[in-house]
């Protein structure tokens, strides 16, 4: 027979340090504290533990600003239910595996992109792009990271590098490296340190004008149970508006039903997620507290996830229909968490 030989006063000690242990998790979790910020001497790529280990560390804009904004409890919009009919109740929540990105240390050597499309909507360099950025659809597009850089085409080839030591966030539209260097349409860059927005009616590398990565579907957090921030979705039809956090529209379209850029958009509270494996549920939890935002033109109820393919479940979203959301009203940048 095999016996224990914890004393009482151990068992105790124990005991107490797995509570003390859970509560720090829970803690952790809800209260946004985060571990010491590991160094980065080198440029990460998004799909690695190394980058696990610094995301999990990285306070991605302050805890007031809207992508952190608890909405689970905001009235819904008068005409939700309009809204979302012109967009498609009966369609299926569909995802992207599109936008990789890069972490890159603080002394990343910076260098000049050519602005072909928006100069007059681009933050100016020189950028700390490192010689190994993704371009959206690598590595699922079984391209060469070289090819991929270097590939010309009509696709948005957008561009994300994170510089998690001076949280610092840059981002590119039609994204190439040529011979010559980097070039693109638009870049923008965010202080992941503020609130602040691009200029009222500047586009981004999204048409909504809205920052990409802090949207982004993530494997470190689907792996710790919530997407803990907004997300962003895309539809084929907007209207010619634009709503808080959002600074830029791209429609023609007066129709007061069609969702303007930066509308925002919540799994309703009812839907039953029970059923779902680990990551997707950490995906439905988050988009009943947090939402996601209409950020630009496309294919109708598709969210962007990162071509991670640690991630799980995701053909299990198909599940949700578009009637399971509901458009919610939105605050402004003096109201919920930022009210003084």
């Amino acid at each position: 027979m095999v016996t224990d030989r914890t004393s009482p006063r151990r068992s105790v000690r124990i005991l107490m340090g797995a509570a003390l242990g859970a509560a720090c998790f829970s803690f952790l979790s809800s209260a946004g504290d985060r571990p010491a910020m590991p160094a980065v001497t080198q440029p990460v790529m998004f799909n690695t533990p190394e980058a696990d280990r610094i995301l999990a560390a990285l306070q991605v804009f302050p805890p007031d600003n809207p992508w952190n904004e608890d909405i689970s409890k905001l009235p819904v919009l008068k005409n939700s239910e309009e809204m979302i009919a012109t967009i498609g109740p009966q369609k299926r929540l569909a995802y992207n595996l599109d936008m990789a990105f890069v972490l890159v240390p603080g002394d990343q050597k910076c260098v000049e992109a050519r602005i072909l499309s928006y100069p007059g909507e681009s933050d100016k360099g020189p950028y700390p792009i490192p010689d190994n950025a993704p371009v959206e659809g690598w590595p699922l597009d079984g391209r060469t990271l070289a090819d991929a850089q270097s590939a010309m085409g009509n696709d948005d080839r957008h561009v994300i590098v994170v510089d998690p030591v001076n949280r610092m966030l840059y981002e590119f539209f039609v994204g190439r490296k040529a011979a010559a260097g980097w070039e693109c349409a638009c870049a923008a860059v965010f202080d992941l340190k503020s609130n602040k927005l691009r200029p009222d009616g500047w586009t981004s590398t999204d048409a909504a004008g809205l920052p990409i990565f802090p949207a982004i579907i993530r494997y470190d957090e689907v792996e710790r149970g919530m997407v803990e921030h907004a997300m962003r979705f895309t539809v084929r039809h907007t209207r010619r508006a634009y709503v808080y956090p959002a600074t830029h529209c791209a429609s023609r379209n007066q129709d007061p039903n069609l969702p303007r850029m930066g509308e925002r958009f919540r799994l309703r509270a009812d839907f039953d997620i029970t059923g779902f494996s680990p990551h997707a549920q950490a995906i439905l939890k988050g988009l009943k507290k947090y939402g996601m935002f209409v950020a630009d033109n496309g294919g109708d109820w598709r969210i962007s996830v990162a071509p991670d393919q640690r991630i799980q479940g995701l053909g299990e979203l198909r599940r949700v229909k578009g009637s399971d959301f509901e458009v919610v009203e939105p605050t402004g940048p003096d109201e919920g968490p930022r009210a003084r």
